[in-house]
């Protein structure tokens, strides 16, 4: 294949290049539109052979949109709602969605004259990939106010008639995968997706960049050059591209993160969901979360990068800095007066302020997405606002199969074990089980539940005979902070107390003992009382063990209340 590069002076948007190839006569023929910023393994010929189809039955049809499937509860940033004609796949409405995850939609009053026949879709990300035909190009050349391809689709769809032309629909076949790249967050979300392999053959051990093999594959998706030096205590987590030449200091941890060439990371760090470029450097006791270091960057010791920070290449981070949710470059702004120097070669970029002009959807390039930060978690990975009791709702949730349910639990296991041995920092045992979280998939309500299951499986408390009570109190006094991090609110109690109720159920060894267990959890502020009440008072008649177990308890609680009612 043969790749031509044609520059476009002047040029300001994609009206203007395809106004410009147009006056320049460069394309005769079918073509295919997209952005350098998208990434594909789609076969594009089958749909490029559906599209000739549809210009052989409809000389209007000017082009095929290509969109793909999301999960439920996905959001990229690039949703569109469509109405599609389910006989011909042509597109009736167009309609980007918010950023934002929202309980209304608000609908046209076009969607309400719609035919019969019509398909409304809003669970379509757009990757901006199109099939055009020849006519394209002189419907962008007559039409000025054409700049963007949303504009393309939007004025054809209001002057169908007139212009005579009509866009059709395509959806990506399963297992074929398209996403654009418009910002950090979705930066993060393909480049997980690249390490998950949901677009091979475009994976890192392909070799395909330099026709090579660059990266042995190992276990839980680690992909690392056999140039790496890695310390005997250094621990790679998972889901992670280390490219030749780095280094990897004593009791580093590493996880879902992607580290470039001759990056020397230092002892003691904590490093997950980072983009780490060449020529790195990263001294000791360094903690990195949710970021992105350019090329040559310098972390100094006992400091943290998080909340979607940027650093610019050759930016250099002082000794004990925190730096969340900023963007620092190695020169002071020549756009910004009032720069914020940290080092001399470390200046924060302020947050640009958005205009009131640029609320307005219809006079905004609506192909960029609000989200610019990487965030702690995909929107995908939030709690939704509201329940459904609906069958059909709860046939599409999103929850991860068994397999991987008992992986996160092992996983957890093994962190917590390892904390609790070696009394490591509760906050890194808390950035571990997050990032497991991520990898599979798991709800914060099941997070919860298994993060309690794990604490009765680490030793002592797994082995204990006689007094479970001790055990239990040894093990809250290092990892306390861990179950209070998670353990917040009604709904996380309800979890906690099922994980109780299902351990004790296998346990004989807690099951006798279950109501100190939940008084303890109690008189440690886990559980409150109105939880132990409502989830007491809801057990079936198959937990008969479990409520004379917990009879006395319940009891007491009843006649401190009464006792307090009284005075």
């Amino acid at each position: 294949m043969t790749i031509t590069v044609i520059g476009s002076e002047g040029s300001h948007s994609v009206g203007d290049v395809l106004r410009d190839i147009d006056a320049k006569g460069l394309i005769r023929g079918h073509f295919i539109l997209m952005t350098a910023d998208t990434i594909s393994n789609a076969n594009m010929i089958p749909l490029l052979e559906k599209h000739k189809q549809n210009v052989k039955f409809d000389k209007g049809a000017c082009m095929t949109v290509l969109y793909m499937e999301l999960p439920p509860n996905m959001r990229t940033g690039d949703e569109v709602t469509v109405a599609v004609d389910r006989f011909n796949n042509r597109l009736l409405t167009h309609q980007r969605q918010s950023t934002q995850r929202e309980r209304k939609f608000s609908f046209g009053l076009e969607y309400f004259r719609l035919p019969s026949s019509a398909e409304i879709r809003h669970d379509y990300g757009d990757p901006q990939i199109a099939i055009c035909s020849p006519t394209v190009l002189p419907l962008f050349a007559d039409n000025f106010d054409f700049e963007t391809r949303d504009d393309f689709i939007r004025g054809l769809l209001i002057n169908e008639e007139i212009l005579d032309s009509r866009i059709y629909v395509a959806e990506l076949p399963a297992g074929e995968y398209a996403m654009k790249v418009s910002n950090w967050q979705k930066y993060k979300m393909v480049s997980n997706d690249i390490i998950h392999r949901w677009t091979h053959p475009l994976s890192p051990d392909m070799g395909i960049g330099l026709m090579k093999l660059q990266y042995n594959i190992s276990k839980n998706l680690v992909y690392k050059n056999k140039s790496v030096q890695l310390a005997r205590s250094s621990v790679l987590k998972g889901s992670l591209v280390i490219h030749e030449g780095s280094l990897v200091g004593e009791k580093s941890w590493i996880s879902h993160s992607v580290v470039g060439k001759r990056c020397r990371i230092g002892n003691n760090c904590r490093i997950s969901n980072s983009f780490i470029f060449d020529d790195v450097t990263i001294e000791d006791n360094c903690q990195l979360d949710h970021c992105v270091l350019g090329q040559g960057v310098v972390v100094k010791k006992n400091s943290t990068v998080s909340g979607g920070s940027v650093c610019g290449e050759k930016v250099t981070i002082p000794e004990k800095s925190s730096i969340e949710k900023l963007t620092v470059q190695s020169t002071p702004s020549e756009f910004f007066e009032s720069t914020q120097k940290l080092s001399d070669s470390a200046y924060i970029v302020p947050e640009e302020e958005e205009e009131a002009g640029d609320s307005d959807e219809e006079d905004r390039d609506i192909t960029q997405t609000k989200i610019k930060r990487m965030t702690p978690a995909d929107p995908a990975d939030h709690e939704s606002d509201y329940s459904s009791s609906s069958d059909e709702d709860e046939s599409h949730r999103a929850s991860p199969v068994p397999e991987d349910a008992n992986i996160f639990l092992s996983e957890v296991i093994d962190s917590l074990k390892r904390g609790f041995e070696d009394k490591s920092n509760p906050e890194f045992l808390v950035l571990e089980i997050n990032s497991s979280r991520y990898a599979y998939n798991m709800s914060l309500s099941e997070v919860n539940f298994y993060v309690v299951q794990a604490i009765f499986h680490l030793s002592p408390l797994s082995e204990a005979t006689g007094n479970v009570l001790a055990a239990l109190k040894q093990i809250y006094g290092h990892l306390g902070p861990v179950l209070k991090n998670y353990i917040k609110g009604e709904a996380a109690m309800e979890d906690c107390l099922k994980a109780i109720q299902d351990l004790c159920q296998e346990k004989d060894n807690l099951k006798a003992r279950v109501s100190q267990i939940v008084h303890f959890f109690y008189n440690v502020d886990l559980l409150s009382e109105e939880a132990i009440v409502s989830w007491y008072n809801d057990l079936g008649d198959d937990s008969t063990w479990l409520k004379e177990g917990l009879k006395k308890l319940i009891t007491w609680f009843e006649e401190a209340s009464s006792d307090e009612s009284s005075e």
